[in-house]
């Protein structure tokens, strides 16, 4: 069992809080705006406790820094390739997807992860600027 801490607890509280999937730099400079004496390693290290007992998710992407979501409903990920920005997608495939899946895979499958990758919005609107 983890003990509380009150660094973790305000990492985990500004992550449900927000939706830009931010870096773990960007978690750093916003928790240190309650708790400025907080060290950027302090925040790494609990942003892989709290991804391993599940209660955020990390995103990887091909590219850049690993981003952390704090939104823990089923949802889909978009990834842009030119800046890396996440969005949630509120797209959810049919539940067959785990079932099709199961079938070429000896094992259990219980979750899934989805993500999109392309160009968002703005770096579209950049290119046709």
């Amino acid at each position: 069992m983890v003990k509380y801490s009150r660094q973790r607890e305000c990492i985990l509280n500004n992550l449900r809080s927000r939706r830009d999937h931010p870096t773990a730099d960007m978690v750093y400079e916003s928790v240190r705006e309650e708790l400025p004496k907080i060290s950027l390693g302090t925040v790494y290290r609990n942003l892989s406790l709290l991804a391993e007992r599940g209660q955020i998710l990390k995103i990887s992407a091909n590219a850049g820094a690993d981003r952390f979501d704090g939104f823990m409903e089923p949802h889909n990920h978009f990834i842009c390739r030119c800046c890396g920005k996440v969005e949630d997608m509120d797209y959810v495939p049919t539940e067959s997807i785990t079932e099709n899946a199961s079938q070429s895979f000896d094992g259990i499958i219980d979750t899934y992860e989805l993500q999109f990758f392309g160009k968002c919005r703005d770096c579209i609107s950049d290119i046709r600027d």
